[in-house]
């Protein structure tokens, strides 16, 4: 079974909390190159503005989207539309109505306000929807409101810390999506240490993973992962350890 390997690279991190964590255009595409030779066939990034804070606005994701994309051809590349970014949902949907480069996809956090609009607003544009769900309630959230076949993927974000806790949740939210029928394509994450717990119960059931610094310092050991590519490589040792083959990356 092909199994998708994504990876984040750099989310909220600052690099007080690690070294490594890309930020601007030209770090982001050095990342982005790297984790695709180790194996990533999707990307995902915040792009910063000038204070190296995340952002939505035009200027630096069109410069980001851009340096990854010349980096790694064929990639497909996307962006996060997180309410803490821009937290009034009219504002947000101004921002990514004015991106002059778009990207393949952006994940959209169900359970923040505006998500409804949000989706909306990339459907229009045919920017792929990646849809957070970070709870069972998202999970009937998605199956309600009928979504989930419009989506791209979605992306199942086990939220709490503790690893045995964030496969349960795990879990919980695939029970809710099977039992609906939703047929999308899945892919796992947690966060710190509990992100390699969820990604092995992921493989276990053939789910797509996601890896990279935005989620996690570390390797599966513990030991601190030296970069983005690091961490992909381990990630990628762990799908071929439950007889799965990473997807491959695309060629252009």
């Amino acid at each position: 079974m092909d199994v998708l390997v994504k990876a984040c690279l750099n989310g909220a991190r600052r690099r007080a909390e690690h070294e490594a964590v890309p930020i601007t255009p030209r770090e982001l595409a050095r990342d982005a190159r790297a984790a695709v030779d180790a194996g990533a066939a999707v990307l995902h990034v915040h792009p910063r503005g000038a204070d190296d804070a995340e952002t939505l606005d035009a200027a630096p994701c069109s410069a980001a989207l851009t340096a990854i994309r010349d980096a790694v051809r064929g990639v497909p590349v996307g962006l996060s539309t997180a309410a803490w970014m821009a937290p009034d949902p009219r504002a947000r949907l101004a921002l990514i109505d004015a991106w002059a480069v778009l990207p393949d996809f952006a994940s959209v956090n169900l359970s923040e306000p505006g998500a409804a609009d949000v989706c909306a607003a990339l459907l229009r544009r045919r920017v792929g929807i990646e849809a957070g769900v970070w709870s069972v309630e998202d999970a009937r959230m998605l199956v309600e409101t009928g979504l989930g076949p419009r989506c791209l993927r979605i992306l199942v974000e086990a939220q709490p810390p503790d690893g045995s806790e964030a496969v349960a949740a795990a879990r919980a939210i695939d029970a809710v999506l099977d039992g609906a029928g939703v047929a999308v394509p899945r892919v796992h994450h947690g966060e710190g240490v509990a992100t390699w717990a969820v990604l092995e119960a992921a493989l276990a059931r053939g789910r797509g993973i996601r890896i990279g610094l935005e989620d996690t310092l570390v390797l599966a050991g513990g030991r601190r992962a030296r970069d983005n590519a690091a961490l992909v490589a381990e990630a990628v040792g762990m799908v071929r350890r439950h007889g799965h083959r990473p997807v491959p990356v695309p060629v252009r």
